[in-house]
C-alpha cells in the first residue's frame, strides 16, 4: 500500500493539526489499606470527606430501619429433641446497627424500630417488655408498620440477628409434598402454638415495600443449615438449631402475613425465572430478589457464625459489615461492601459464605446506582509468598495466566488507574478460588497495603509474544509420494533453536497456534490453528532443499511478531483513552486525482471489510474525542508481512489538538504477483510522544535491518521494546498493557482488502 499526502497538516512535525472543516465527512457528531479497629461500631469518625468516604452529618428523615435481634429463646425441645440454643451477640449487633444509624446517618431515633430478646444470665425470660419481643406476632406487626410508615422513595433497611430455622412446608401445593420453609426463629419457639416467620411471608412483606415504592435493603445475620457443624470449638456458637434440624412440631398454618392464596401469587412471580418454585437463589431464603437488596449469612447448607470480636460476642456478617461501613463510608455499593465483608468472614470461617442477592450496584444505604464493574475481591493475603487469593477460578472461565489489577478497598472509581496497588498473574488455578502471585507493585504501594476484599480488575488477556508450533503429520491420501514425512519433520524440530525462543513445540493436547505439515507437492506448509493452510507465504519450501526446515523456522517467527503486532492493544479496560480516538476510511471518487476536490464516499458495506481495486484511493480520517492533544502513528500491517510506518512522514509522530482530526490519503497497491491481500492500518494515540519504530518488520524472508531506534526510557517504549523485530530471544513469553503506562496510549485499527480488478461500483 502506497501513502499519498497528508491534508492540512504542519510538515513541521510539530502540532498541524487540520483547523479546517471544508473536507470533513458529513454527518458526524463530535461525541465521542486496612481500617484501623474500635470497639465502638457505631460511633461517628473523626474525618473528613477524605476520598469521598465522608458523610455530611444531617438527618436523614426519610430512612426508616427496623432491627431485630434474638439472644434468649425459652426452653424447648424440638421434634428431634434438639433445641435453638440462646445466643450471645444478636442483640449487640442490633445495638451496635442502632448506633451506626444515628450517629453516622443521623437516622431519628422515631424511625427506627426494634425489637429484641436480650439473654441475661439467670434470668427466665428476656429482660425488654413483651411488647418488644421479637415473637411471631409482634415482627409481623412491625413490617407491617414500616411499610405504612414509610412513604415512596424512602429507604427502609432490615436487620435481623437471631436463630433461622427450617420446617415442613405450609405450602405443599407450591413447593411439594417435601418442602421446606426456610424461617426466621421467633424469642418464644418454645410454645407449640407460636409460628415460624417463613420464606413465602418474608418475601409477602418485602415485596409489599417494593411494590409501595420504598427503597429498601436487607440484612439477615442467621443460617438455616441441615449440615453438622464439627468441632467449632467454645468460642462460637452457630445461629442455627443444634442439629440443623427439619422442625416437624405441630404449628398453626394460617399466616397474619395474608392468604395462603396472596402468599402462593407473590412466590410464584418472585419464582418465574426459576425452573420450579423450589428454587430459590443460593443463600436459600427467597427467589432472586427484585426490587431491594439482601445480603444473607452463608448459604443455605453453610452455617452463620457468631464469636468475640475486641472481647465482645458479635455475629460475624454484622461485625465485618459496620467496620467496612466504617471504612468505605456509607455510600458504599452493596457489591463492594459485600466483597469485604466475604472476604474477611470467609478467610475466618471456611463454612460461611455471606451471599448478596438483589441491586448489588446500589449504594447499601440509598438509592444511587453506583457504576458497576466486573471485579473480584481478594480473600487473603500472603506476605511471605507474596501472592493473593482471589474469589475466582475455573468456574468462572478464569485460565491460568490471566493478569489483574487491584485497587485499594472500597474503590468506586477504576479509571483513576494511579489507584492501583499491584498487577498479580493467576498461577494457582481453582474451581472458585485462584492464588495470583504479584509480579508487579505499583508506585510506592506495598504488599502490606492489599486489604481483604481489595476489588482485583481482570484485565485482558496479555499480548502472546512465544508462539506454539504443532508438527502435524500429513493424512494418508495428502502423504508425499518418494518423501519420509517423518524425517521432515524431524528437521523442523532440529531447527527449532534458530527460532530463539520465539516459537516452541507443543506437548500432549496443547493448543497450537501454528503447525507445520508436508503437502503433496512435497513442500513444508503452515497452517493456522484450525488447520488452514495460511496465504501468501511465498515462495514454497520444498522438503528436498536442505535448508527448508530452517527458514520453515524463521518464518514461524517473523509469522509470531507479526500477529503479535496485530493483538497488539491497550487492554486495560479503565484507560481513560479508550474510545477517545475516531478513526474511519472513506473512499475517494473511481476518477479521483491528486489535485482534484476531495468528496468521502462511505463504503456502503457497514460493518464489513472495505474492499478495493489496486490503484483506487482512499482517505484515513483520523479524530481526536480526547481532551488532550494526541500524537498519532499510523502504521501499515501489509499482505507481504511486513510492517512499515505510513504516517507521519519524516517524523516519528503527528500532534492533533483536542477536538481535531487529520486526514491522510492512500493509493492501494499489492506485492508483485498476488492477486488479493489484506491490509491493517493501526492507528497508535499517544500522551507522550514514542517512536514506533520497534514494530517495524520487513517482508517475508527479507533480514531484519539493525534499527537507531534509541534506548526505551519511557514506560510506553519499554513495552513496546519487547516486540523489537530483532534476531535476539524474546524477552518474555507474553506481555500486558497494563503494567506500561495504560492511561497514556490507545490503538485502533482498520482493515481492509485489495484485490485485483474489483468491481466496487
Amino acid at each position: 500500500m502506497a501513502s499519498d499526502r497528508p491534508e492540512d497538516r504542519d510538515d513541521a512535525g510539530g502540532r498541524g493539526s487540520t483547523s479546517r472543516d471544508s473536507g470533513r465527512p458529513p454527518n458526524r457528531g463530535d461525541a465521542g489499606g486496612r481500617g484501623s479497629t474500635s470497639r465502638d461500631l457505631g460511633r461517628p469518625p473523626n474525618r473528613g470527606d477524605a476520598g469521598g468516604r465522608g458523610e455530611t452529618l444531617k438527618q436523614t428523615p426519610n430512612f426508616h430501619a427496623l432491627l431485630i435481634g434474638i439472644d434468649f429463646y425459652f426452653p424447648h425441645k424440638l421434634s428431634d429433641e434438639s433445641y435453638y440454643k440462646s445466643l450471645g451477640g444478636c442483640v449487640r449487633d442490633i445495638n451496635h446497627v442502632e448506633a451506626f444509624l444515628k450517629n453516622r446517618l443521623q437516622v431519628p431515633q422515631t424511625q427506627i424500630l426494634k425489637l429484641t430478646a436480650s439473654n441475661v444470665e439467670g434470668s427466665t425470660k428476656p429482660s425488654e417488655p413483651q411488647e418488644m419481643w421479637p415473637t411471631y406476632e409482634n415482627m409481623v406487626a412491625k413490617f407491617k408498620e414500616i411499610t405504612e410508615k414509610a412513604q415512596p422513595q424512602d429507604q427502609v433497611y432490615i436487620h435481623y440477628s437471631g436463630h433461622g430455622g427450617r420446617a415442613p412446608t405450609t405450602s405443599p401445593k407450591l413447593k411439594g409434598e417435601d418442602g421446606i420453609d426456610q424461617s426466621l426463629v421467633p424469642t418464644d419457639i418454645s410454645n407449640p402454638e407460636t409460628r415460624y416467620l417463613r420464606d413465602l411471608e418474608l418475601a409477602e412483606l418485602l415485596q409489599k415495600m417494593v411494590d409501595k415504592g420504598l427503597v429498601v435493603t436487607v440484612a439477615l445475620d442467621s443460617c438455616h443449615s441441615g449440615g453438622a457443624a464439627r468441632n467449632i470449638g467454645d468460642d462460637c456458637d452457630i445461629r442455627r438449631s443444634e442439629t440443623g434440624v427439619v422442625d416437624t412440631t405441630p404449628r398453626p398454618t394460617d399466616s397474619l402475613v395474608a392468604s395462603e392464596d396472596e402468599l402462593a401469587q407473590t412466590w410464584k412471580r418472585l419464582a418465574q425465572n426459576n425452573q420450579n418454585t423450589r428454587n430459590v437463589t443460593s443463600s436459600g431464603w427467597l427467589p432472586e430478589p427484585k426490587g431491594y437488596t439482601l445480603l444473607a449469612a452463608c448459604r443455605d447448607n453453610e452455617s452463620a457464625f457468631e464469636t468475640d470480636f475486641d472481647g465482645e460476642r458479635h455475629g460475624a456478617l454484622t461485625y465485618w459489615m459496620l467496620r467496612s461501613l466504617e471504612k468505605f463510608g456509607t455510600g458504599v455499593s452493596a457489591k463492594t461492601l459485600h466483597n469485604r465483608v466475604f472476604a474477611k468472614v470467609h478467610t475466618q470461617f471456611e463454612k460461611q459464605t455471606p451471599m448478596l442477592q438483589g441491586e448489588s450496584d446500589r449504594s447499601f444505604f440509598g438509592n444511587n446506582l453506583v457504576s458497576p464493574q466486573f471485579t473480584v475481591p481478594v480473600i487473603q493475603v500472603d506476605l511471605e509468598e507474596n501472592q493473593v487469593q482471589l474469589n475466582a477460578g475455573q468456574a468462572h472461565g478464569l485460565r491460568k495466566g490471566a493478569e489483574f489489577a487491584i485497587y485499594p478497598s472500597g474503590t468506586a472509581d477504576f479509571t483513576q488507574t494511579d489507584q492501583r496497588l499491584a498487577l498479580v498473574k493467576i498461577t494457582q488455578r481453582g474451581a472458585v478460588n485462584s492464588w495470583a502471585t504479584i509480579t508487579q507493585m505499583l508506585g510506592e504501594n506495598k504488599i502490606e497495603d492489599i486489604g481483604d476484599g481489595a476489588p482485583a480488575l481482570l484485565l485482558s488477556p496479555s499480548v502472546k509474544l512465544v508462539r506454539k508450533i504443532r508438527l502435524l503429520s500429513p493424512e494418508e491420501q495428502n502423504q508425499p509420494s518418494g518423501i519420509d514425512y517423518q524425517v521432515a519433520l524431524q528437521a523442523i524440530e532440529s531447527a527449532m533453536p534458530e527460532g530463539k525462543g520465539w516459537v516452541e513445540l507443543v506437548s500432549g493436547d496443547e493448543t497450537a497456534d501454528y503447525q507445520v505439515s508436508i503437502n503433496k507437492l512435497g513442500e513444508y506448509e503452515i497452517l493456522d490453528r484450525a488447520g488452514i493452510p495460511i496465504a501468501n507465504l511465498r515462495p514454497a519450501l520444498e522438503v528436498s532443499n536442505p535448508n527448508s526446515a530452517i527458514s520453515v523456522v524463521k518464518r514461524l517467527v517473523h509469522l509470531s511478531k507479526y500477529h503479535a503486532n496485530i493483538d497488539l492493544d491497550n487492554h486495560d479496560p479503565m484507560s481513560p483513552l479508550k474510545g477517545k480516538i475516531e478513526v474511519e476510511l472513506f473512499a475517494l471518487p473511481d476518477d479521483f486525482e491528486p489535485g482534484d476536490p476531495e468528496e468521502f464516499i462511505p463504503f456502503n458495506d457497514s460493518g464489513n471489510v472495505p474492499t478495493l481495486d489496486v490503484g483506487q484511493f482512499a482517505c484515513l480520517y483520523i479524530r481526536n474525542k480526547s481532551s488532550l492533544p494526541l500524537n498519532i502513528t499510523v502504521l501499515a500491517i501489509q499482505p507481504d508481512w511486513s510492517i512499515k510506518k505510513l504516517y507521519p512522514t519524516g517524523v516519528a509522530f503527528q500532534t492533533v489538538d483536542s477536538g481535531k482530526e487529520v486526514k491522510w490519503r492512500i493509493k492501494t497497491s499489492l506485492p508483485n504477483g498476488y492477486q488479493e491481500g489484506t491490509d491493517i492500518l493501526k492507528v497508535f494515540a499517544t500522551i507522550d510522544g514514542t517512536s514506533f519504530d520497534w514494530l517495524e518488520l520487513p517482508a517475508l524472508d527479507k533480514p531484519i535491518q539493525p534499527k537507531n531506534a534509541g534506548k526505551a526510557t519511557t514506560p510506553l517504549a519499554k513495552f513496546l521494546a519487547k516486540f523489537l523485530a530483532s534476531e535476539e530471544a524474546p524477552p518474555t513469553k507474553n506481555v500486558n498493557s497494563a503494567a506500561y503506562a495504560s492511561e497514556e496510549w490507545t490503538t485502533e485499527q482498520i482493515k481492509l482488502v485489495v484485490k485485483k480488478g474489483f468491481n466496487h461500483g
